[in-house]
């Protein structure tokens, strides 16, 4: 199971949503399923800007589980 750790990171941060959604350029409606780990998939162009905005690397955003 993948998760999204995007929250985190924003604390971290002390990003709020309206300003990455603005950075990132797509909407909030958009981060916000990301953030809730309902997204079913993410383009790469998204998490590159993400991370850029965040100042991070995928892996402090994207967390693999294995939950057997």
């Amino acid at each position: 199971m993948i998760v999204i750790n995007l929250d985190v990171m924003m604390a971290k941060r002390k990003m709020s949503l309206n300003e990455l959604s603005e950075r990132v350029g797509i909407t909030i409606a958009n981060l916000s399923i990301l953030k809730t780990g309902k997204a079913k998939a993410v383009r790469l162009t998204t998490l590159d800007a993400i991370c850029r905005a965040l100042d991070c690397q995928p892996g402090d955003i994207l967390e693999f589980r294995n939950d057997d």
